[in-house]
């Protein structure tokens, strides 16, 4: 579902913001000089970075409908967001106190969370975006590392990736899947299914049925 929204917010969402903006007019285009405007349709204090633009873009064709609507959309905008990094956030915690037992962590989340939206809504647009801008570069950063360690370090998914792929190089009818051989540790459904030592199978040629 988040791999979906990609698309809904970069194809449609950002497109349509673009292209009202670009067929109403309401953007600037700034020049070489510092202040200075190639194009200037709208006032030169209004930051690239605020919803401004959108807002005169709206405001142009539909009077009166400009604050309204820029009003509803950031509110579902943050409002969305706001779930979704923090559902990230509590995911990641419960995975961690599954090795350190700390009491309190799932509340140290909902305080630092409450916190981060109340200081960006008495800060500036520019500082938000900023600290936004650190901090999905952070995750960005975090998540190619662990890509990297899972990858070297060959971890369950690839041991029975290529587990897989030699027995459909060896033309088996029956796949198999023993976690003891490929040295992959609580796997404790599929040692109970092959009865501890033996290799547990799914007849036919679709790895699917195998999980």
């Amino acid at each position: 579902m988040q791999a979906f929204s990609v698309y809904i917010d970069t194809l449609l969402v950002c497109s349509a913001t673009a292209f009202m903006i670009l067929i109403t007019g309401a953007y600037n285009v700034q020049g070489l000089a510092e202040g200075s405007f190639l194009i200037q349709n709208l006032p030169a204090e209004l930051a690239a970075n605020s919803p401004a633009f959108t807002q005169m873009a709206i405001e142009s064709t539909l009077p009166g409908l400009g604050k309204p609507f820029i009003a509803f959309a950031l509110f579902f905008f943050a409002f969305t967001t706001i779930l979704a990094y923090y559902y990230i956030a509590e995911t990641n915690v419960a995975y961690i106190r599954r090795t350190f037992r700390m009491p309190g962590l799932m509340f140290i989340l909902k305080v630092i969370l409450i916190a981060a939206v109340f200081y960006g809504t008495v800060k500036t647009a520019n500082l938000a975006w900023a600290m936004g801008d650190v901090g999905v570069g952070l995750m960005a950063w975090l998540n190619i590392i662990g890509i990297l360690i899972i990858f070297f370090m060959s971890k369950p998914a690839l041991r029975a990736l290529d587990d897989y792929e030699q027995q459909q190089k060896a033309g088996v009818k029956d796949y198999s899947f023993d976690p003891v051989k490929l040295g992959i540790k609580n796997a404790d459904y599929w040692k109970k299914r092959s009865g501890g030592t033996e290799a547990s199978s799914v007849k036919g040629d679709n790895p699917a049925k195998v999980n």
